[in-house]
């Protein structure tokens, strides 16, 4: 087999490999309004091979689990859900030097579509256990938890803390983003990246490799995951009087960037986060980094479209940055 550095050397090709012997898939059942079921995603996958894991409400063991499953011979693990299903198990995958699969069953599957997955058709993830090739890309850490997307803080977090977000995104969001803009909500925390510090955006955002620009649907790709790099993005939108007294504008003052780590502090010992679009709080100072090539994904051979090599957008200055 030929290998093809990737990373800041230049675009990694996929590589064809030899099918997995003993796929470990973990299925959460409950995730995109029952796509595994809908979809007959275990069966499937069970018909080429593979073992499988139902989720339960207590996912405490989950990394004994698969650790013990790589340990019973496991050369393959795998997730059929959401985007913050993923992150365990690709850590896991990376620690172990094992493949990763990716099984988009969730509702927004972002990850999946940066790989170029068929986001509509979860079961043709499977195909990639028969017919696939690996691509080796990067995995954020912060402080010990790993994301396979970004990190969130700011009025995302806030709604997405809400304990009834899942049930009403829409009511939630319209609930708590005037709070939020109108100072209602204190925030109270700053990001760093090298010589520069942002103070109290309205959202931050620091990614596993840059996003770029919107694509079909509204909806921003990462057009690389191997570049070994954070993407970072704040944006503030600024009071509700502040934006009328400045006139229509298209766009926020936003601030986007590339760094190596990225250092997230607050006056207080935690901080709201949203990791992978999952509600928890980050022990402050929480340090994002960027593990570069350490994950080896399996995806089909035959697939959609494949994210492409195109440069992120260059820094933009916002409001409230200052240099250290």
């Amino acid at each position: 087999m030929t290998s093809s550095r990737g990373g800041r050397g230049g675009p990694a090709g996929p590589l064809r490999v030899a099918p997995p012997t003993h796929p470990f898939l973990v299925m959460n059942p409950r995730s995109g309004a029952g796509k595994v079921r809908r979809f007959g995603l275990a069966e499937k996958a069970a018909s080429l091979g593979a073992s499988v894991l139902f989720l339960d409400e207590d996912e405490r063991e989950l990394a004994a689990r698969l650790h013990a499953a790589v340990d019973d011979g496991a050369d393959l693990l795998g997730v059929a859900g959401g985007d913050g299903t993923l992150a365990p198990v690709a850590e896991v995958a990376a620690e172990r030097g094992v493949l990763f699969l990716v099984i988009p069953a969730g509702t927004r599957n972002h990850f999946a579509l940066d790989l170029g997955l068929d986001r509509s058709r979860p079961d043709r993830a499977l195909d990639a256990l028969s017919d696939g090739v690996v691509s080796v890309v990067d995995l954020g850490v912060v402080g010990a938890r790993p994301f396979v997307n970004n990190v969130s803080l700011g009025a995302y977090a806030e709604i997405v803390g809400r304990p009834d977000y899942r049930d009403s995104k829409l009511m939630v969001a319209l609930d708590v983003l005037p709070d939020v803009l109108s100072g209602r909500v204190e925030q109270c925390f700053t990001v760093r990246a090298g010589p520069m510090t942002v103070t109290d955006p309205t959202v931050a955002l620091v990614s596993n490799n840059p996003y770029g620009a919107r694509g079909a649907g509204g909806v921003a790709r990462r057009r690389r995951l191997d570049l070994g790099v954070l993407g970072l993005m704040c944006v503030d939108v600024g009071r509700p009087g502040e934006a009328l007294a400045a006139g229509e504008r298209q766009h926020p003052p936003a601030i986007v960037a590339t760094a190596e780590e990225v250092v997230i502090d607050a006056p207080s010992p935690v901080v709201r986060a949203a990791v992978d679009g999952e509600s928890t709080w980050l022990d402050t100072p929480a340090v994002c980094r960027i593990r570069p090539r350490s994950l080896r994904v399996l995806i089909p051979r035959h697939r959609p479209r494949a994210a492409g090599h195109r440069a992120a957008a260059a820094p933009r200055p916002v409001g409230r940055a200052t240099a250290r």
